[in-house]
């Protein structure tokens, strides 16, 4: 079966990488979403990616703060999408967390979102384009949560002419 898998790197970003799985279940892929650290169990996090792929992962989410690197970590074990999401913690916010997802050496890529929240929703999304290559029925349910959005966008503009 594919998925997507979501990796954190410890149980306190699950408050964020909740949003992730929530919009994943929107569209009906299957995830599987786990904690291990590239830093504290390395050898665990490692195993779990060959474990990931042979159960049919498609697409890793890997969400860390400050400056651990789980998402350049799962980059370096697998050739899948890797999306980094920065987690917002520690005295610079999140932004030690963004610069190290961001800065990877050539031939390495993470794709990186936004810090927090918005980068779990978006790394979602992402990964939900990735699978919807292969995946028509998942193409349309996109195209049809992107045409809602838009008109709910026109909803809003309409009230602001109105109040003007």
């Amino acid at each position: 079966m594919k998925f997507v898998s979501i990796v954190m790197g410890s149980k306190s970003d699950y408050s964020i990488m909740e949003e992730s799985a929530k919009t994943l279940e929107k569209f009906g892929v299957p995830y599987e979403l786990i904690i291990s650290s590239a830093h504290r169990s390395p050898e665990r996090t490692k195993n779990y990616i060959k474990t990931a792929e042979e159960k049919g992962a498609q697409v890793f989410i890997a969400a860390a703060g400050m400056a651990a690197h789980l998402a350049g970590a799962l980059a370096a074990s697998t050739t899948k999408p890797v999306l980094g999401v920065p987690m917002e913690s520690g005295p610079l916010r999140g932004e030690d967390a963004l610069l190290s997802t961001v800065m990877m050496p050539g031939g390495m890529p993470v794709g990186t979102v936004a810090i927090g929240k918005a980068g779990a929703v978006n790394a979602a999304y992402l990964a939900i384009q990735i699978m919807a290559l292969g995946d028509d029925e998942l193409k349309v349910k996109l195209q049809e949560d992107r045409i809602s959005k838009a008109k709910k966008v026109e909803l809003d503009s309409s009230e602001i002419e109105t109040i003007l």
